[in-house]
């Protein structure tokens, strides 16, 4: 199961292609089932149907922890850090974790949460979220978390969709400089939501609430009245686990279902070779336990293997730019995996808040959540790697589960700004505009997937045809990931993003994160996004927004203007040089550092008379900021 050198990884990919079956089964046999499967796999793209481990029983939690506590009951399983640094951390053994879980589960159970019921949790980033996303996989419910930060329209629109029985939510949440309510939040949400039947409260700020009678419970008092043992739910192996909502092009967000034992068998392996984790590390990612990251690589994957994973309440600037790296000394911490979006932000503050930490512990970086570009990449492995630390550029999607291209840290070439090569297991492909495959090296295309994985979605939730027509349609007998790619000289995969962020200049086909990464070469340029434009001559015009270390003068503008086209000539050619680049101070992103292009291309485009919905943006005022000065 445990990759550890090149040539090994060689034999398992081709191991994985020639025999799948053969191949996941074996994999499959490091975990604990309570009944082995009849069928590795059945699959069909066409409807889509797929199906692993058929006949197979089992509890992922068994596995997570129950299965650790005789060896390794006594070793540290979770690691939490508080918002603010005067609070105490608190750790978690495997034996604590386990007590936690079952009467978490317990109290789900006394309030009438049965296997199949679907559970909201709109929580921060705090022990007791861990413990309530595990509980429901304990008893077999279905668990929705919803990240505590969007709006109480968002919040119920996700709640009607699962049909979700139960919300979990705490008091309030802290996060950087701001306190801000949750139940408050729920409160609102519900009044257009038929189905929830009870609110579980956890304290955490110590806020006052208002209960309602019959329908609101605080965890305190409920957790007295149950104890530490609750045996685990047997599951089928394609009984839903978690479903997790992600955007969709209609605007109506897409609940993607995640099943139980292929899940966990990728999630595990992914984790295990990617970060190329040993028994004593450490593993710290920054994410939020609302998005695919945070359930595949601070829960699942890291429990699944015995490891001490952190958990991190904060934002990695508050109170100061050093958090990320004070936490890194603090806990020995010895794999780190962040955003490029967070690597940018701290970029901003200089090398001075780095100084004070040597960070011996560290062994692996990684990036996860967009293509990282180039500066971002060097500072990254500078500043923070001391040059002595594998970079891991992660690509994967809430649809996959589980990281499918990357290196294998220390084992696989790397290059920066690439991801590098698929996983075992996944059959990678670039395919034309026709949908035929392209072979070779030094390629582009529209990035597919040609074979299942054992962590793909099963469907989106109520709404499989929404699936088919999303990701099984466009090129028949793919999975159809949205992005494009280029495979290098030397096999390696490169992220140009979605192909909707393509701009065809002159027939002339460009990804914005390879814009956006020349223009980030510029040395007065923080961040950039690029979005497309309806151009007369060129079919479409290159846009740039640009964030630069200081707001420039509108003296200096036109000499930054000329500076960064320059800079996209030199780095890709003339006929990428931008026709309109707009100075901001921020840019539209979401709570999980996704910026919402859709709203830049609206503005590129001159019409801002319906940007949506902006409740969900860390900062929605930017937005009026960014229209106010756009470039007509």
């Amino acid at each position: 199961m445990h990759i550890t050198d090149y040539s090994e990884y060689q034999i398992a990919y081709q191991k994985s292609l020639e025999e799948p079956d053969l191949f996941w089964a074996e994999i499959a046999e490091h975990f604990h089932w309570r009944k082995k499967w009849n069928k590795v796999l059945e699959w069909n793209f066409e409807e889509p149907n797929v199906k692993w481990f058929q006949g197979a029983k089992l509890n992922i939690t068994e596995n997570c922890i129950d299965r650790h506590l005789e060896k390794n009951g006594n070793k540290i399983a979770l690691i939490w850090e508080p918002n603010d640094p005067s609070e105490a951390h608190k750790t978690y053994t495997f034996i604590e974790l386990h007590k936690e879980v079952c009467r978490f589960a317990n109290v789900l159970k006394n309030m009438g949460v049965d296997k199949g019921d679907r559970v909201c949790i709109y929580m921060p980033m705090i022990p007791e979220l861990a413990f309530a996303v595990l509980a429901c996989a304990r008893i077999g419910a279905v668990h929705s978390v919803v990240f505590a930060g969007f709006s109480a329209n968002s919040l119920a629109d996700r709640i009607n969709d699962a049909g979700a029985k139960l919300v979990i939510c705490s008091d309030a949440m802290s996060r950087g400089s701001k306190q801000l309510p949750l139940k408050n939040v729920v409160d609102e949400a519900l009044k257009t939501c038929s189905t929830v039947e009870k609110v579980l409260v956890v304290n955490r700020l110590n806020w006052p609430i208002h209960l309602r009678n019959g329908l609101d419970f605080v965890y305190d008092m409920e957790a007295e009245k149950v104890d530490e043992n609750c045996p685990a739910t047997e599951m089928d192996a394609e009984d839903m686990l978690f479903m997790l909502y992600t955007s969709g092009s209609t605007g109506k967000p897409k609940g993607v279902v995640h099943s139980t034992a292929g899940y966990m068998v990728y999630t595990a392996y992914s984790f295990l070779n990617v970060f190329q984790y040993d028994i004593d590390d450490i593993h710290f990612c920054t994410a939020d336990i609302g998005w695919i990251t945070g359930h595949s690589y601070i829960l699942y994957g890291p429990l699944l293997n015995g490891a001490t994973t952190v958990m991190f309440e904060g934002v990695p600037n508050h109170p100061d730019p050093s958090r990320f790296w004070q936490l890194i000394e603090k806990h020995s911490v010895t794999h780190f995996y962040t955003a490029p979006t967070a690597i940018r932000s701290l970029m901003q503050s200089g090398t001075d808040h780095l100084t004070p930490f040597a960070m011996h512990s560290l062994k692996v970086l990684g990036s996860v959540g967009e293509p990282i570009n180039e500066e971002a990449w060097h500072w990254y492995h500078v500043n923070v790697g001391k040059e002595r630390c594998q970079i891991v550029d992660t690509w994967f999607q809430t649809e996959t589960g589980g990281i499918l291209i990357s290196a294998l840290a220390g084992i696989s070439p790397t290059r920066p700004a690439h991801a590098g090569q698929p996983l075992p297991g996944i059959h990678a492909v670039l395919l034309d505009s026709k949908g035929n495959e392209i072979e070779g090296n030094d390629k582009e295309g529209y990035l597919c997937i040609k074979f299942p994985w054992p962590s793909m979605l099963r469907t989106t939730y109520g709404d499989h045809e929404r699936c088919r027509q999303t990701y099984f349609s466009a090129y028949k007998g793919y999975y159809f990931t949205g992005d494009g790619a280029r495979r290098d000289e030397n096999g390696l995969y490169r992220i140009i993003g979605r192909v909707d962020d393509v701009i065809n200049v002159s027939g002339h086909r460009f990804g914005t994160a390879e814009i956006e990464n020349a223009v980030n070469q510029n040395k007065n340029v923080v961040e950039s996004a690029v979005v497309g434009y309806p151009h007369e001559l060129k079919g479409q015009g290159i846009y740039v927004y640009v964030i630069c270390q200081n707001m420039p003068e509108a003296a200096e503008q036109n000499w930054l203007r000329s500076s960064i086209i320059q800079t996209v000539a030199e780095e890709i050619g003339a006929i990428a040089k931008p026709d309109k680049i707009q100075f901001v101070s921020g840019l539209p992103k979401t709570r999980s550092g996704k910026i919402m292009r859709r709203i830049l291309r609206k503005v590129a485009e001159g019409d801002v008379s319906n940007l949506g919905d902006t409740s969900t943006l860390l900062d929605p005022l930017v937005v009026e900021e960014i229209i106010i000065g756009a470039v007509l």
